[in-house]
């Protein structure tokens, strides 16, 4: 799937399925909230913390699509065409960053 597939698959879901879309700044609060899930579960996963009962059957790859649902979500609300988007910024960090990682000895 294309991220355009994939905007107009989430638009016809919302459209079918969701009645609507929620306000912008709902669906950011919905974002962060999802972020702080997968967050919790990598804390859990790859970090320190121990799993506790409610994160039993978690999985990293539904709580990554969780945000980026609610993303896309975000933007055919405000009219931003993903793969544009992620092509101008892939310029930009090649533009920025040609050689940075390279020369960094923290990344040898």
């Amino acid at each position: 799937m294309t991220l355009e597939e994939a905007q107009q698959q989430v638009d016809t879901w919302i459209k079918t399925h969701g009645v609507r879309y929620f306000s912008e700044l709902t669906n950011t609060a919905i974002l962060m909230e999802e972020v702080g899930e997968l967050a919790r579960l990598m804390a859990r996963t790859y970090g320190d913390q121990s799993f506790k009962k409610s994160d039993e059957g978690r999985d990293l790859g539904d709580e990554m699509a969780d945000i980026l649902f609610v993303l896309v979500c975000l933007a055919n609300q405000t009219g931003i065409d993903l793969t544009a988007a992620l092509a101008r910024n892939l310029d930009k960090k090649t533009a920025r960053d040609s050689e940075r990682h390279k020369n960094n000895p923290k990344l040898q």
